[in-house]
């Protein structure tokens, strides 16, 4: 039994790169498309770490600015400088549904344009704008992040049939061989291992940066809310 086990380590004991090395085509299979989807989550992970961060700074700043601020053009003029935030599609797009509104309600008899007091016809018409563009940029905001769920399900069911292929290899070892001496069993066991560990490996970060991220948006999708009954406050106040 000694001897076997003095084999087994000869031939599994240079670490994972000769683990991966002793391993069969499927189960390279299985851990390429492990590496991949781990690459890819990853990659989302970095850029939607720096993504979200910038939205909720930039939000902060654009909402001092909007609150400081007397006129909605003044608003509109800074808001190229602040795209990363999903309050300036918020804003841009009741602002524009504002100048439509005004442009279109005719001055009363007697007064002219330019003493009259702009008004908005619809507050209804207002908040349907907001709506649409809250809800474009949570999308947009969004995108991506659906592939770390994604990975954080599938993954662990991928590694799951490496585990799986690894055990019938080691059970086809022991009836080839006629013995079931760690020698034996050491290949098909370690490539189940090594599969099961590549899918949680994949699996976990895509989870965690997946619920923290989602209460990230939440927390985004929030402060677009506030905004735009704070807009539609403002409009009710000034234009009808």
């Amino acid at each position: 039994m000694l001897f076997f086990f003095v084999r087994a380590q000869a031939a599994f004991g240079g670490g994972v790169g000769s683990w991966i090395g002793h391993t069969g085509p499927v189960a390279k299979g299985v851990l390429l498309l492990l590496i991949l989807f781990s690459l890819l989550s990853w990659a989302i992970i970095i850029y939607k770490g720096f993504a979200l961060r910038r939205a909720y700074a930039q939000s902060e700043t654009f909402l001092q600015i909007f609150r400081k601020s007397n006129k909605f053009s003044e608003v509109n003029a800074v808001c190229v400088q602040l795209k990363g935030s999903p309050l300036v599609g918020v804003f841009q797009a009741g602002y524009l549904e504002v100048n439509q509104q005004v442009r279109s309600v005719s001055p009363p008899a007697g007064q002219s344009s330019s003493s009259a007091k702009p008004l908005v016809k619809s507050l209804e018409s207002l908040t349907r704008a907001l709506v649409r563009a809250a809800t474009g940029e949570v999308t947009r905001i969004e995108r991506r992040v659906t592939f770390l769920a994604t990975t954080a399900s599938v993954t662990p069911f991928i590694g799951l049939f490496g585990t799986v292929w690894g055990i019938m290899n080691a059970f086809a070892d022991i009836g080839r061989m006629g013995s079931a001496n760690l020698a034996v069993v050491a290949p098909g066991i370690s490539e189940a291992l090594i599969t099961t560990a590549a899918g949680l490996a994949a699996a976990i970060p895509a989870a965690v940066f997946f619920n923290f991220y989602n209460s990230r948006i939440r927390v985004l999708s929030s402060m677009m809310d506030d905004f735009a009954l704070e807009f539609l406050n403002i409009v009710e106040r000034n234009f009808t």
